[in-house]
């Protein structure tokens, strides 16, 4: 949900912040995700993942800073690093699809 919100893609956001409620997230995690960086709301693993999903989609201003990097490894072994990566450029390709094929927010509903 962070890549959609960075991309402002807002069906996905739509889409993302659905399904999390049905899968138990609560809505003060899901109100402040923009700014978690200035909450205690999130674990060092998902700061971690937060972080780390911001460098990969915002790639091109300043590449995966090492720092960030760094952080990502304590928290994640290699196959689950490659998997959370595979996830957020994903993440990021679907959003391209739904803001150019100009999919409606609001329209998904949850299985």
């Amino acid at each position: 949900m962070r890549a959609s919100q960075i991309n402002g893609c807002a069906f996905s956001i739509d889409m993302h912040s659905k399904d999390a409620r049905v899968n138990g997230e609560t809505e003060q995690r899901l109100y402040v995700l923009s700014a978690w960086r200035e909450t205690s709301f999130f674990t060092n693993r998902e700061r971690a993942a937060l972080a780390w999903t911001e460098a990969l989609t915002l790639i091109t201003e300043g590449h995966a800073p090492d720092e960030v990097y760094a952080e990502v490894r304590k928290e994640f072994g290699e196959e689950e690093l490659v998997n959370l990566s595979l996830a957020i450029i994903t993440t990021n390709a679907w959003n391209r699809l739904a803001i150019g094929f100009r999919s409606i927010p609001g329209e998904y509903q949850p299985h």
